[in-house]
């Protein structure tokens, strides 16, 4: 009898120990989560990063599933690329919603996901690349795009003929769509052909549908800073950023020192970058050439008088790096057309802009630190005093501009090489042309811009014999 109650011991707190076990296990599975992120509106940069971030919340947690509750018209192919690889690779099952319609970027999106549920009357597909004009793309386009669908409705068990029939007019398939017509799946069909698990109404009845009912559902939002990048890598955004940018640094170069004009331009530059960079657009190569860019513009306007090669090369390092920043990788031929329109306005509205700073900025009360403000005249603005001497007359002649080119005068301050001279008894705002002027030398005014005077150091003229020093009979 013994032996037989001991048994029954053991065996009574093994089963105990296998309750506390499997309770937690059974707890975890009832309280399963999944990640729901929401794909609406146009596709863009901002959707990328805010994709990514809702996949590795979810792997973190090792979350039962992530949701694509999808409804856009589609958008930018490079950041559907992005999205996809970042699908390809999670370690999380996703299921793509089809909450209506999933066109163009997003049904590449959508197969893409491990499974696809459609909403009653939703669709699917349509999904030929188009250039800035609404236009077919290239056929070189066009099959790399056909060729994307179908090697990720291979990996996905899918029929690959109906993923490039939604690229390709010309792939027809017997009994679906004839060739000549772009095909786009109803939800019927899509479930008919093996493009969706399933009709669900709502998230509830997919969660029902994947086994899934009662586990807890998280929403995850754009972050503050996904909507900025949203906003920032909106096309007609980003070009108003490179215009103030490049109008604030302008407007800096022609004053001295560094004010408010300069750090808001920076700081708009900065945050054209800091959004496309979140975006994963661009590195840090675009960054350097708009740097080396902008230092070779400065050298032009500073140093070298006129406008050559070093200001032709700054333009072009300058827009270079803006042009990299804005297309970046797997970029289509739309992207590179509405990058080159942005560009195309930025560089009007900085023409335009640069003319208003360098003709009526300066007269500005606030701003008249960055130019001379008076239009001198040989001889001009001088009285004569009763004793012989000449001081200078108070009146400002500002409504024309008359060249002072070939006058002389001395340099008040040492030129570095920016400084003031004296010029006709008038204190004037020059630049020499890259070299050093002590104070004190002699100075010929070689180039008049009006809102810039370059000047060269010349010899100091004979001084005149006096009566003292005459010859005495």
């Amino acid at each position: 009898m013994t032996r037989p109650r001991g048994v029954l011991g053991v065996l009574f707190i093994v089963i105990g120990l296998a309750s506390l076990l499997v309770t937690p296990v059974l707890g975890q599975d009832s309280n399963q989560e999944v990640y729901v992120a929401t794909v609406s509106g146009t596709i863009d940069l901002g959707m990328t990063p805010y994709i990514k971030r809702v996949i590795g919340k979810a792997e973190d947690v090792q979350a039962a599933a992530v949701i694509l509750d999808i409804n856009t018209p589609g958008g930018r192919l490079d950041a559907a690329l992005a999205i996809k690889d970042a699908l390809l690779d999670a370690e999380v099952p996703v299921i793509a919603y089809v909450n209506r319609e999933a066109f163009s970027a997003s049904a590449l999106i959508a197969i893409a996901a491990n499974t696809i549920y459609i909403a009653p009357g939703g669709v699917i597909g349509a999904a030929t690349p188009v250039d800035g004009l609404g236009t077919k793309a290239s056929e070189k386009v066009v099959s790399a795009v056909r060729t994307d669908f179908k090697s990720v409705a291979e990996l996905r068990g899918r029929d690959a003929d109906i993923a490039e029939a939604m690229v390709d007019e010309e792939v027809a398939i017997e009994g679906l769509v004839e060739e000549g017509k772009l095909l786009t799946l109803t939800s019927i069909e899509a479930l008919k052909w093996g493009y969706s698990e399933g009709e669900v109404a709502d998230l509830e009845a997919l969660l029902e549908a994947e086994g899934l009912a009662g586990a807890t559902v998280i929403n995850v939002d754009l972050s503050f800073s996904e909507r900025m990048v949203r906003f920032i890598t909106n096309p007609a955004v980003a070009g108003i950023l490179i215009s103030l940018g490049f109008l604030g640094l302008l407007a800096e170069l022609t004053s001295p020192g560094f004010g408010v004009p300069g750090l808001a331009g920076l700081l708009l530059l900065a945050l054209f970058f800091w959004g496309h960079m979140l975006a994963e657009l661009t590195g840090w190569e675009g960054v350097v050439l708009v740097v080396v860019g902008l230092a070779l513009i400065a050298i032009e306007l500073l140093v070298i008088p006129g406008f050559g090669v070093a200001g032709l090369l700054g333009l072009a390092a300058f827009f270079t790096g803006l042009f990299i920043a804005m297309v970046g990788q797997g970029a289509a031929t739309s992207d590179f057309f509405r990058t080159t329109l942005v560009l195309l306005g930025a560089t009007t509205l900085m023409i335009i802009g640069a003319w208003l700073i360098l003709r009526f900025l300066p007269r500005r009360r606030l701003f008249r630190g960055l130019s001379l403000q008076t239009s001198l005249a040989r001889g001009s603005g001088l009285e004569e005093s009763p004793d012989g001497s000449q001081h200078v007359e108070s009146t400002v002649h500002s409504e024309s501009h008359v060249s002072l080119v070939g006058a002389r005068g001395i340099a008040l301050t040492d030129l570095r090489p920016a400084g003031v001279a004296r010029i006709d008894n008038h204190r004037v705002d020059v630049v020499t042309e890259g070299g050093f002027i002590e104070e004190g030398r002699s100075i010929e005014v070689i180039a008049d811009e009006e809102y810039r005077r370059v000047v060269k150091a010349v010899e100091d003229p004979e001084p005149d014999q006096t009566e003292e020093n005459a010859p005495q009979t």
